[in-house]
């Protein structure tokens, strides 16, 4: 039995996901520090950073769809899911709904093409996966939380 349990580990990755405006996007579980309700973001409001203090830490908060969509995201209420990156800075990213946790199978993630990458305005996903979502097909993009600052 644990062996069975092991290998789905091995063959799925869990991903909080969430929708950014038309999109889906989401975090590999490892890399969320937390998810908590949405507070006050402190900064001038102009640019897509600002800061929340949390656990008597200060936090980048960034408007993922602002840098997407040229929109700041319009709702007050909703939640920040909270990454930290390779630099050990904890990044926050706003969102209006609550995210979902979703074990997703390996083999329907594949990695970005780099030169996609650049080409494109989601320069900031490392990965995509489709994923069966009743009889139609769901594409979730994957943050690379090293590009969101």
């Amino acid at each position: 039995m644990m062996t069975q349990v092991s290998t789905k580990a091995t063959q799925t990755l869990r991903l909080i996901v969430m929708s950014l405006g038309q999109l889906t996007v989401a975090c590999n579980i490892e890399t969320v520090y937390k998810v908590v309700k949405r507070s006050q973001i402190h900064g001038s409001g102009l640019g897509l950073t600002g800061m929340i203090h949390l656990d008597g830490q200060d936090v980048i908060v960034v408007d993922l769809h602002r840098k997407l969509f040229q929109v700041p995201i319009s709702e007050k209420q909703g939640y920040f899911v909270i990454v930290k990156n390779q630099a050990a800075d904890l990044i926050a990213i706003p969102v209006a709904t609550s995210p979902n946790l979703m074990d997703v199978l390996r083999e329907q993630v594949r990695i970005l093409p780099e030169a996609y990458r650049q080409s494109d305005t989601l320069d900031l996903v490392s990965h995509v996966a489709v994923v069966p979502d009743g009889e139609q097909t769901l594409t979730i993009f994957v943050l690379d939380e090293n590009t969101l600052i």
